[in-house]
């Protein structure tokens, strides 16, 4: 897929809310819990502006896109959606490797990830291990809180 990962334009915030409802909807979550979620699956272009926000496109075509936060070695990923039809074509992967890559640029040792339960195994993958719960929406539901070490390795000085 010949897909290019660039920073996300402010006036894209539209798109990438839908791809956000749109992936979540994916994992056939109850709609009571998709309108629970509106706020956090929404993104303003004011945030956009002033976030490290990224997606994939092919042609005119957002496919996915992620978001940081934070400052500092600890690192947040805010957001990671991939539109359902680009889902197992190697986006999520391209894109994830970008976002360890911008951070490792940035000085940053370690991303923290509230998965959701299904994309758990996607950030296993790649290093991230579990470290705990994150509180979710409805009450009483938690996240697996996942951590990767994105700083460059540790090696011997000379």
């Amino acid at each position: 897929m010949d897909a290019v990962i660039r920073r996300a334009l402010p006036a894209e915030a539209r798109a990438l809310t839908r791809i956000a409802h749109a992936a979540k909807r994916h994992w056939k979550y109850p709609e009571a819990w998709i309108r629970l979620w509106r706020d956090a699956l929404s993104l303003t272009p004011q945030f956009v502006e002033r976030h490290p926000v990224y997606c994939a496109v092919a042609g005119a075509s957002v496919l996915g896109f992620y978001a940081l936060s934070g400052a500092g070695a600890t690192r947040e990923l805010e957001h990671f959606w991939v539109a359902p039809r680009d889902m197992g074509h190697g986006v999520g992967a391209r894109m994830f490797a970008h976002a360890v890559a911008t951070l490792r640029a940035d000085g940053a040792r370690v991303l923290r990830i509230a998965s959701d339960p299904y994309a758990k195994g996607f950030y296993l993958r790649p290093g991230a291990r579990r470290v705990g719960k994150w509180p979710s929406t409805p009450r009483g539901r938690t996240l697996p809180l996942l951590v990767l070490g994105v700083g460059p390795p540790r090696g011997r000085g000379i």
